[in-house]
């Protein structure tokens, strides 16, 4: 079976190296005929991962038909882009096996990445990979151990086409749960950024990292996941790494606000975007997030870090 990446960037490159370095033939779509030549003459994404030696077994390429043509294909692509490059391109992945690999909600439909794909194109069949994996570890041939997503009868055999010698896969038909995980630690990985960002400590991290956790099952619940998915490497494995390491963009981005610095736009931080969407979904299902709609209000400049911190100080104490 033939695997493919669609997306260039750091995450993209690292999966499609953890194949290529396997033995794999693999194929890696790139927007840019800069990053398909250095990747191909080079061996290197110097862009995205730089100092990492890429497989002779990795081709990239700029023919979107040639990377559609593999019989499963890992979407690697910016939360807010998937579902127009899906729509716009939608003849070529029909009947394929899409393998969403995004972590956020869209901000326009307030949707997941399994039902992104599966509105783009109906005759696909969607699963989820996410977990905790930094794009460097993986390319570098670190162990890593994320989460599958799928229904039970592609689960066998998808585990095994996708496992690597890198990538361990563990599996769960939750892919409500699964994606949720994925997406919303992202938005308490730049609260807890924030956080060290004005030196506020570590016993402040923790204590955001908790009440996230509480908000990310309390969604997941409301949404029809399985609260417990959460505890797993899609959820509090991935919540771990994700607040605990500037390797993290989301932490990164968070860090420089409690610093007061600018952060890079350069960088796309999902966690931004999520915030909003999910603040949005929790209004109109008269949910409580206050952790999530505080991290919203402070990346749209419509709170300073002090009255974020004081206003989420000032909850009413109750019981845990």
């Amino acid at each position: 079976m033939s695997i493919s990446v669609i997306g260039a960037g750091a995450f993209g490159t690292a999966l499609a190296q953890s194949h290529a370095a396997d033995g794999e033939k693999t194929i890696i779509w790139a927007r840019s005929p800069e990053t398909v030549t250095f990747i191909n003459q080079q061996r290197e994404n110097t862009s995205r991962l730089p100092g990492i030696q890429l497989s002779e077994n990795l081709q990239a390429t700029e023919d979107l038909q040639l990377a559609a043509s593999a019989d499963h294909i890992l979407l690697c692509l910016p939360m807010q882009k998937l579902g127009t490059f899906l729509t716009k391109n939608k003849t070529l992945f029909q009947g394929k096996t899409l393998i969403g690999c995004c972590k956020g909600v869209e901000l326009t439909s307030l949707s997941g990445t399994s039902d992104v794909i599966r509105n783009a194109v109906p005759n696909a069949t969607p699963a989820i990979l996410t977990g905790p994996g930094f794009a460097r570890d993986i390319a570098n041939g670190l162990p890593t151990a994320m989460t599958l997503a799928c229904d039970h009868q592609t689960a066998p055999a998808l585990q095994a086409a996708l496992s690597t010698s890198v990538v361990r896969l563990y599996l769960t038909d939750d892919m409500t749960g699964a994606e949720l995980g994925g997406a919303l630690k992202n938005v308490v990985a730049i609260a807890c950024g924030a956080v060290m960002g004005a030196q506020l400590g570590e016993s402040a991290r923790a204590a955001i990292m908790t009440r996230g956790f509480a908000e990310m099952q309390r969604l997941a619940a409301h949404l029809g996941a399985r609260p417990d998915t959460l505890t797993g490497l899609s959820g509090f494995g991935d919540l771990t790494l994700t607040c605990t390491s500037d390797q993290s963009r989301n932490y990164k981005y968070g860090f420089d606000l409690g610093a007061g610095q600018s952060p890079d736009p350069k960088i796309t931080t999902e966690g931004v975007a999520t915030a909003r969407a999910v603040a949005h979904l929790a209004e109109k299902a008269g949910l409580e997030l206050p952790l999530t709609q505080t991290v919203a209000a402070l990346t749209l400049g419509e709170i300073t870090l002090k009255e974020a911190v004081e206003g989420l100080l000032s909850r009413p104490l109750r019981k845990e």
